[in-house]
């Protein structure tokens, strides 16, 4: 899981401009592309493949970013002061879905979620602010064996909290519920679900022996918030997505977590020794089924250069479906939009399901174009009708080498 403390930005105060990339290198599908390029507002929406996913806690969005995201973007995701901004979104695109940012497992001190007067902030990147904890409920900070409240290693100011105690869940699903009608977002994109403690910690929890008794604690208590929240949000018609992490390794948990809403897989095509993370495990099968449902939406990010970017659009388009949105994340602060070459080829409406090669590799077929994964660690070679180029234009043949742990987006062009 990318550490989603990235959020530390979200005390920015200073409003900046966008400077998105030019296209990249490779096979030129990664890059990002300008906001009033290819795939600009009520074109984008269009390509066939994927819904785009604008992940922007990490500045504030400027004007030209909000007129940009109409009709490009299916989900955004905001911090919980840009209650402008959310606003002028739904005014540009009443169908486009926003999200509030809190995160189930951390309160946190530092400037901009406490006040100068030691009062916590109107609007929280949490559920419960550290100033009402340490007042009323100083039990909900988490201890280590040695009584010690937990900082996450890293992210300073930032406190571990008992996401295993009811009174904790059931204040934090009331606040933030109340907090989403008044202000009219579409629901709750709740950072670190995750799986264990190591990500932030090396502690060991009161309570428990071990690392593995700490972590199970930590995910039992986070199966029951997701009912907790979910069910209070649920009941005013709003959204929980919660940013769930390593889901692969516990079969059945990207389903459950996911299930008043959706969910977020923030490590989306994640390489690691030449292999695909995604498709390891109960992974790439409970993706397919959630992409498939139209009341779950299905949140991709992959992260990386201009190859990680294009493999992530094309492992997103073999989910197409009518909530699965994906973002490129060029950069780990999230703080620019992102739009990239492979996202905005129009290939047209799938013309079927993806399917698996005998070998490995996965491959959709659109209208207009391919997108083939080869989630292995060995070099395959999948067959393509002739008359297909990649984003460059340089046509691939009939037969095209898919190298270990690579995706491409191939389009219709003129053939060999």
């Amino acid at each position: 899981m990318r550490r989603s403390a990235f959020a530390l930005a979200l005390v920015l105060l200073v409003v900046a401009g966008c400077t998105t990339g030019e296209q990249g290198g490779g096979h030129g599908g990664g890059g990002n592309i300008a906001l009033d390029g290819p795939g600009e507002p009520g074109t984008a929406s269009t390509a066939g493949h994927c819904g785009g996913l604008w992940y922007a806690i990490g500045d504030r969005p400027t004007e030209r970013e909000l007129e940009a995201a109409a009709g490009r973007y299916g989900v955004v995701v905001l911090n919980a002061w840009e209650v402008d901004a959310l606003r002028r979104l739904k005014e540009l695109d009443p169908d486009i879905t926003v999200l509030v940012y809190k995160d189930f497992s951390s309160t946190r001190d530092y400037a901009g979620a406490v006040q100068d007067d030691g009062s916590d902030a109107e609007h929280q990147p949490t559920g419960i602010g550290f100033a009402a904890a340490e007042s009323d409920n100083p039990e909900w900070f988490a201890t280590d064996t040695d009584g010690n409240r937990i900082e996450w290693d890293g992210y300073p100011q930032h406190w571990q909290m008992t996401v295993w105690e009811p009174s904790y869940q059931q204040a934090w699903a009331d606040a933030v519920t109340d907090e989403v009608v008044e202000n009219g977002w579409d629901g709750v994109f709740a950072d670190n679900d995750f799986a264990t403690l190591r990500f932030y910690s090396d502690a060991v929890l009161e309570g428990t022996d071990s690392a593995a008794e700490t972590d199970q604690l930590i995910r039992d208590g986070l199966d029951e918030m997701i009912t907790v929240v979910g069910e209070r949000l649920a009941g005013e018609g709003k959204k929980l997505v919660p940013n769930v992490s390593e889901a692969r390794l516990y079969p059945g948990r990207w389903l459950e977590h996911s299930r008043f809403g959706g969910a977020m897989e923030e490590n989306f095509a994640q390489r690691a020794d030449d292999r695909l993370l995604t498709w390891e495990g109960s992974g790439w099968t409970e993706l397919l089924e959630t992409a498939a449902d139209p009341d779950r939406l299905t949140l991709l990010v992959t992260a990386g250069d201009d190859r990680a970017a294009e493999t992530g659009a094309a492992g997103a388009a073999l989910l197409a479906g009518p909530g699965v949105c994906w973002s490129a994340a060029h950069e780990v602060g999230y703080k620019e939009p992102e739009w990239t070459v492979a996202q905005a080829a129009d290939l047209g409406a799938p013309r079927g399901d993806a399917e698996a090669t005998d070998e490995g590799a996965w491959m959709r077929e659109f209208e207009r174009g391919y997108a083939v994964v080869n989630p292995t660690s060995e070099d395959l070679d999948v067959p393509l009708p002739n008359g297909l180029t990649d984003l460059n234009g340089a046509p691939v043949g009939t037969t095209l080498t898919v190298p270990a742990a690579d995706g491409l987006v191939l389009v219709e062009g003129s053939g060999e």
